[in-house]
Formats: structure tokens, C-alpha cells, sequence
């Protein structure tokens, strides 16, 4: 599949924000290991995933712990923006490669980002 094709195929998904909403403290392992898959790390917590099989079948498995919203291609961006800062950040502090200027992605902007949802 050309990288065209692949770029219209995922921008023509869906995407679900997932937040976890109780503890995954005395769950099954497999509830638990879910929820890592899911990249949830605590109550409150919410990522922006896209709505595929597999992770419509992770979230069957997890209902009780989890809510699902429909959420818009824009929140998909800055969490990929946010991501890829993050991995740029790892990677300079292992010194694989060179730090870059660019800043981190301001808390502020995604508090105001919540208040308008």
C-alpha cells in the first residue's frame, strides 16, 4: 500500500478518546495488561485512539473500566504532536540524537483545549 492510500485510510477512521474511570487495581492481568495497551496509566486519564477492531476489541474486554467518546481528527493531532515532543525528548536525553528548539506543547493550551470541550 502506497503512503497516499495509507495517509486517506487512516485519516477516513474515526477516532474514540478513552479515559479510564476506575482503578486497575484488583483486576484480572489481562484486564490490567489492556488498559497498558490502551496507554492508560491511571483514573482520569484519556487518550485519543483510532476507532479500529482492535482496539474496539481491547475496549470490549474493559468496559467497566473505561468510557468511550467520539473524538474529532483535531485531538488526534496534538496528541500526536504531544507524542512525537515526548519521543524527541527521550531520545535526547539518551543522546541518540541532537536536541531540538522546539518547546513543549503548553499545559495552559490543554487545559483551555478541556474547558471548551
Amino acid at each position: 500500500m502506497s503512503a497516499a492510500k495509507a495517509a486517506s485510510a487512516a485519516g477516513a477512521e474515526g477516532h474514540l478518546r478513552v479515559t479510564q474511570v476506575r482503578s486497575g487495581i484488583s483486576t484480572k492481568p489481562k484486564h490490567r495488561g489492556t488498559l497498558r495497551a490502551l496507554g492508560l496509566r491511571g483514573v482520569g486519564r484519556s487518550r485519543v485512539l483510532p476507532d479500529r477492531p482492535d482496539v474496539r476489541g481491547m475496549l470490549a474486554r474493559v468496559p467497566h473500566l473505561v468510557t468511550v467518546e467520539t473524538a474529532g481528527e483535531d485531538e488526534a493531532a496534538v496528541q500526536r504532536e504531544r507524542s512525537a515532543h515526548a519521543r524527541r525528548a527521550r531520545r535526547a536525553s539518551e543522546g541518540a540524537v541532537p536536541e531540538e528548539v522546539a518547546p513543549a506543547p503548553a499545559k495552559r493550551a490543554r487545559r483551555a483545549h478541556k474547558e471548551l470541550a
